[in-house]
């Protein structure tokens, strides 16, 4: 590998392991666990993390909210915007992303929200763009059901243009802060954007002033081909899954291609593909972990439940030890669905959750000793000719031992072999980051 590759983290803002001995006990209200989880990740150097969030209360799985609230699965979930500041202002170098659905905030109050962020953290704020995947959620925010796929894109679509014209509503040198002549602004600097569109209508400018990056890094998952052309058109970084190396290099080339049709640079568009390591003393040890693990009532119950909330598809019908009865569709998160359901493997739901080890969220297996890890992460870089990874947990549930396992384990391991950034030494934002290699 002749070239360092990102890291980066995605957790949520829940009581994650909250039964384990090496949890938060299930009440990290106060930010402070997770604000602990920022710094050790920005000790080992990583470019970001993203707080991921949802808007409702899942149902799907067995038809009522019990599986949801009995285990804190997806839910209770706080707001990710208050943390993000916790965190950012905890750290001087490490990129905080939250996520802002497009569905839930009007794009004026993105903006102004992301500008405010990137302002107070020094440039190194992240927007992860969602367009929500959960009628529930839809419901919450006015709407009898959630839009079609083809219109939530298309709504984000328009609705990413309007705030890139208000972030660009002030020109960047707009403050001129001439105490001699009294002038704070330079209002030939601060125009209107007028935007009307077939979604949004929005007058501008933007109240507040340019932030160190102008705009923020904009981050995005989109596993569809409609998303892949959505992330293609707007991303600095993409979030990916896919089921090996060769269908990462796939689907990178696939994005890169998509960035190149919209006259963007494709070295520009980062592609992180989501793993989960599993990690131990010894390469048995790291097996027997996840052997335990997989195998566990509780987590193939977690793992089904979590694929209902995602792809509102009740899979508490299905018969454990039974192949799923047809290929399943959703309005929800297709991306998520397909990985999971292998369909045509002929495999039972029990063996379907088993070899998703990894959750919704593992692209390759990566199981052993920190050593063996990190080589491995090494040769997947080459074969896939990826951008980098973004780490976390099958059911993105944190704990400290997790954290120091992946801060104080694995990557002085891939430092020591030249894989990842060892300082911050070039970019004072999120984005130069990204860019630096």
């Amino acid at each position: 590998m002749t070239r360092k590759f990102h890291l980066a983290f995605i957790f949520n803002f829940t009581p994650d392991d909250w039964q384990g001995p090496f949890g938060t006990g299930g009440s990290p209200w106060d930010g402070k666990f997770h604000t602990e989880v920022a710094q050790a990740l920005e000790r080992a150097c990583f470019d970001y993390v993203i707080v991921e969030d949802k808007l409702m209360v899942p149902e799907s799985y067995g038809g009522s909210s019990e599986a949801a609230l009995r285990q804190a699965m997806s839910v209770p979930k706080h707001d990710p915007v208050p943390l993000a500041v916790a965190m950012g202002l905890a750290t001087s170098h490490l990129g905080i992303v939250t996520t802002l659905s497009t569905l839930a905030y009007p794009p004026f109050m993105t903006a102004r929200l992301s500008s405010t962020m990137d302002s107070m953290l020094g440039g190194r704020f992240g927007w992860n763009i969602v367009t929500s995947a959960e009628t529930l959620a839809a419901q919450n925010f006015g709407m009898s059901e959630l839009p079609a796929r083809s219109v939530r894109y298309e709504m984000a679509d328009e609705y990413v243009d309007v705030v890139r014209q208000l972030f660009a509503s002030w020109d960047k040198d707009a403050v001129v802060l001439d105490r001699e002549k009294g002038v704070y602004a330079d209002h030939t600097k601060v125009r209107p954007i007028h935007f009307k569109g077939k979604h949004f209508s929005v007058r501008g400018p933007l109240n507040t002033v340019p932030s160190p990056q102008h705009r923020p890094a904009f981050i995005q998952a989109g596993a569809s081909p409609r998303g892949r052309v959505f992330a293609a058109r707007n991303a600095d970084s993409v979030i990916a899954i896919a089921n090996g190396a060769e269908a990462m290099r796939h689907f990178r080339d696939d994005v890169r291609r998509h960035a190149e049709e919209f006259g963007r640079d494709p070295d520009s568009v980062k592609v992180l593909f989501c793993v989960t390591p599993v990690l131990g003393e010894t390469e048995q040890d790291a097996r027997d972990k996840q052997a335990r693990m997989v195998s566990s009532p509780q987590f193939i119950h977690d793992i089904l439940a979590q694929t209902s909330a995602l792809t509102e598809i009740d899979f508490a019908q299905f018969d454990l030890d039974k192949p799923l009865p047809h290929r399943l569709e959703t309005n929800g998160e297709q991306g998520s669905l397909d990985q999971f359901q292998q369909w045509g493997s002929g495999r039972t739901l029990r063996e379907l959750v088993a070899d998703s080890a990894g959750g919704l969220v593992s692209s390759v297996e990566l199981v052993g000793t920190p050593d063996q890890v990190a080589t491995r992460m090494g040769e997947v870089m080459d074969e896939a000719g990826g951008d980098g990874f973004v780490l976390t947990t099958p059911l993105l549930r944190l704990n400290r031992r997790y954290v120091a396992e992946v801060t104080d384990g694995l990557v002085p391991e891939l430092q020591r072999r030249g894989l990842t950034r060892a300082s911050y030494t070039t970019g004072r934002t999120l984005r130069e980051n990204l860019g630096e290699f």
